[in-house]
């Protein structure tokens, strides 16, 4: 499997980027074990976390997901050759939140303790923070780095001016800078990326990982009627983008499907590479689901089949 570099660092990564938002969700610790152990047998490396994974469900209290990647890293001594992305920032509890200096020399310390490794490749603000100084935000990576417990640092779901403005600070004081972003796009979801941000990550040689990769499982072509939704965890975000547009997707999904010999999950991936992004983030809960996802970052798609299904999303 092709590696490439994560921004301007010494990160090398590999295409897929293995969601592990999962862990400790719909995917209990024997199956999580499985899929990461199939993901690195398929030559990849890049792991993508975070602190409040998975919190949001009732009885936890985030770190859920931390603990089984860690548990795992212990358990199969592979920490050297792997990539470990998580982020800070979002609430862990009342007062435990936000990017400044105090809380993420705290946060970080958990995080290092949940993953049961004394480094974090790549250290991601989970969210931006405006009632905290950035340059207070970077002074801390700073720290951080000179320290060892962090390598890189990137942010998710900023806008291009406030990651902008934390990059000009970055030059202006000799702090560390954001090396990757990490946005919400997919073939559904494309407009928030594609209207400033995608231009401005390929302008400061930004790594880009992006979320929701398949649309919460949209893209995968699993959810086609209501029925199909029944039970599910996700059916609150695929719900809405059952209209018109979302079929008009799936169908032009299917034919690209039908001419490779893939699966629309496949094609989606394949889509996000063609369109530049450095490592699409998904996640699996079996190492079918994960082999497939995997197949995705290696089909390449023809030129054709990228400009039918951008016509198909309703984006120029």
């Amino acid at each position: 499997m092709n590696h490439t570099q994560l921004g301007r660092s010494e990160l090398r990564v590999g295409r897929l980027a293995l969601g592990g938002n999962v862990f400790g969700w719909t995917a209990d610790e024997r199956t999580s074990f499985a899929v990461l152990d199939a993901f690195v047998a398929a030559g990849m490396n890049l792991i993508d976390t975070a602190d409040a994974y998975s919190r949001w469900i009732p009885g936890h209290r985030g770190g859920e997901s931390e603990t089984i990647i860690g548990n795992w890293l212990a358990s199969r001594g592979n920490r050297a050759r792997l990539v470990i992305a998580t982020k800070v920032g979002v609430e862990m509890g009342p007062g435990e939140q936000g990017l400044s200096r105090q809380y993420i020399l705290r946060a970080v310390e958990r995080s290092l303790q949940r993953l049961r490794t004394d480094y974090i490749d790549l250290y991601q603000s989970h969210r931006d923070d405006e009632q905290t100084p950035q340059e207070e935000t970077l002074e801390a990576y700073a720290q951080l780095i000179r320290e060892g417990k962090v390598r890189v640092i990137g942010a998710s779901n900023f806008t291009a001016a406030r990651l902008g403005a934390a990059l000009a600070l970055s030059r202006e004081k000799s702090l560390p800078r954001y090396e990757s972003l990490q946005p919400w796009y997919n073939l559904y979801d494309r407009s928030a990326f594609e209207s400033e941000l995608a231009e401005f990550c390929r302008r400061e040689q930004l790594g880009v990982i992006s979320y929701f990769s398949l649309a919460s499982g949209f893209l995968s072509g699993k959810y086609r009627t209501q029925q199909d939704l029944d039970g599910r965890p996700r059916a609150y975000r695929v719900k809405d983008m059952m209209t018109e547009r979302g079929m008009r997707i799936l169908a032009a999904l299917d034919a690209a499907s039908r001419e490779l010999n893939a699966t629309p999950a496949r094609v989606s991936l394949a889509w996000l590479i063609a369109r530049g992004v450095t490592a699409p983030i998904a996640s699996a809960t079996s190492v079918a689901q994960l082999n497939d996802l995997v197949a995705g970052v290696q089909l390449v798609l023809p030129a054709e089949l990228v400009r039918k299904l951008d016509a198909a999303s309703g984006v120029p």
